[in-house]
């Protein structure tokens, strides 16, 4: 039985697996670069080691000081988070040669969930249905510009070594699409240190829908349902939901029953999510599996009653699922705002810098998971993810209404966030009426209509001063009017 788990992360998604860890009586380990030694993480951990400088390939991603850290630590299993090295299968591997327990998958299952040509091929032989593309790799622009002629503009390049937005791009003719090629593939090269190329056909006005899935390693697979995921910017990801607005019962019995069989034919064990595209027409068409924990897990813990991170420990730990799919129900709504340090009217610019003040949101049905607190440091190496602010209610609105309220509540000083632009998108009828689409914010101009509501704030606190920097394109980082809550005048 895992006695001790090094946790090969940072922030918040590390602060989440320690707290599983205590609650389970199990020690943590922390992991830190040179600009993590005052980080929480640390702070909470059991015992913790430098691995390096603040550059991720010097520290979280340098394999072999993660390896020497293990193995000073004593610890017998490692728990990768998300991001870094958690979709890794050279680390996986590298784990199973030193006999330490990786809380995932397998590197077989995680090396073919990450080849997403082979992973597609699987799918169709499993018959879950994919995007319309390429049979297979395309060798150059020349093939791809035939395919792309075949099913049709516009189409996406993709990486098959690509994730998390990277490694896509949209072109709408031959001549966009040779010239995106290259970049494609640098790209790709430049993330993973090779490429390989396939075309899929881009669909229209489509939902990215997800299913949390889990499997152990007796083969019982099951999916804890799904989340709506299709308000985000350059294929990033903002707002979460679950349940999705357009997935009925019968819609996901269906979808979760290929989700299982998507399981089964990449040999999946522990937890994982397969991901959708849903079109206008209704059809669900497979794209991925990401062979980790995902950023909003808490939303599906929220709904489900269940501790996910538990529930990976006890996988690896070799117990079967404790349940069947007929014993899991959803239980009310949930929301995710991904607090992120960016400046929303600056193309979402990275905003770095001392947080001199910070204070959470709290109340029924609210959940902030975060590394903030006074005086930390948000820091240019690393992702821009601050918080993960959810919320919980019996019925769609009441979630979106305490969204509302800790967003007002959540204050953050001395860098930008996008706090007030979720505000926004809260309140527009088309957010309230479930009529989402991965171009949300394109379709509906919400940055427009962001300054907008900015501008008209400002004008009717008669905060001249607030209204001109809002004309201006900047923001404030919480709410205008922090007068409102008490304590704040102290800040």
């Amino acid at each position: 039985m895992i006695e001790k788990i090094l946790v090969a992360n940072r922030g918040e998604i590390a602060l989440r697996v320690m707290r599983t860890c205590k609650a389970l009586g199990i020690k943590s380990v922390a992991v830190f670069s040179d600009e993590d030694r005052n980080s929480l993480h640390v702070k909470k951990a059991d015992e913790s080691y430098h691995i390096g400088e603040a550059a991720p390939a010097r520290s979280y991603l340098n394999q072999n000081r993660i390896l020497d850290a293990i193995k000073k630590s004593g610890a017998d299993a490692v728990h990768p988070g998300y991001g870094f090295l958690s979709e890794n299968d050279e680390f996986a591997t590298l784990c199973e040669r030193n006999n330490i327990n990786f809380i995932g998958p397998t590197a077989v299952s995680m090396n073919l969930c990450g080849d997403k040509m082979r992973c597609k091929s699987a799918m169709l032989d499993a018959g879950v249905p994919t995007v319309p593309g390429s049979p297979g790799l395309v060798k150059d622009a020349d093939e791809a510009a035939d395919i792309a002629v075949e099913i049709g503009y516009p189409v996406l390049l993709k990486s098959v070594y690509g994730g998390g937005g990277r490694g896509i791009r949209l072109v709408n003719n031959d001549s966009e699409l040779r010239n995106s090629f290259e970049s494609v593939t640098g790209e790709s090269i430049a993330a993973v240190g090779k490429s390989a190329i396939l075309v899929e056909k881009f669909l229209q006005r489509t939902r990215h829908i997800e299913y949390q899935m889990a499997r152990d390693a007796d083969g019982n697979g099951v999916h804890l349902f799904e989340r709506e995921c299709s308000i985000q910017r350059r294929n990033q990801k903002l707002i979460e939901q679950t349940p999705s607005p357009v997935v009925d019962a019968e819609t996901r019995e269906r979808v979760g029953d290929l989700v299982v069989k998507a399981s089964e034919a990449v040999d999946y064990s522990n937890l994982g999510t397969a991901e959708f595209l849903r079109a206008e027409t209704g059809e669900f068409y497979f794209i991925e599996i990401n062979a980790r924990l995902q950023v909003e897990h808490p939303i599906t813990e929220m709904v489900s009653g269940l501790d996910l991170v538990k529930l990976q420990i006890d996988i690896a730990n070799g117990e079967p699922l404790p349940f069947t799919q007929s014993d899991l129900h959803l239980n009310g709504y949930a929301i995710e705002c991904r607090i992120n340090a960016e400046d929303t009217f600056l193309n979402f610019a990275p905003s770095t810098g001392v947080v001199p003040q910070v204070v959470l949101p709290h109340g029924p049905g609210v959940r902030c998971d975060t590394y903030l607190y006074p005086d930390c440091t948000v820091s240019p190496f690393y992702d821009s993810l601050m918080a993960k602010l959810c919320t919980w209610g019996e019925t769609f609105e009441q979630s979106r209404t305490r969204m509302m309220v800790a967003l007002d509540d959540f204050y953050i000083s001395g860098v930008q966030t996008s706090i007030p632009l979720y505000k926004s998108i809260l309140n527009t009828p088309e957010y309230m009426d479930g009529a989402l689409s991965t171009d949300f914010l394109q379709r509906y101009d919400i940055i427009n209509r962001h300054r907008q509501d900015l501008k008209r704030e400002s004008q009717e606190l008669a905060v001249p001063a607030l209204a001109a920097v809002a004309l201006k394109g900047r923001h404030y980082t919480s709410s205008i009017k922090p007068a409102k809550s008490p304590g704040w005048g102290d800040l």
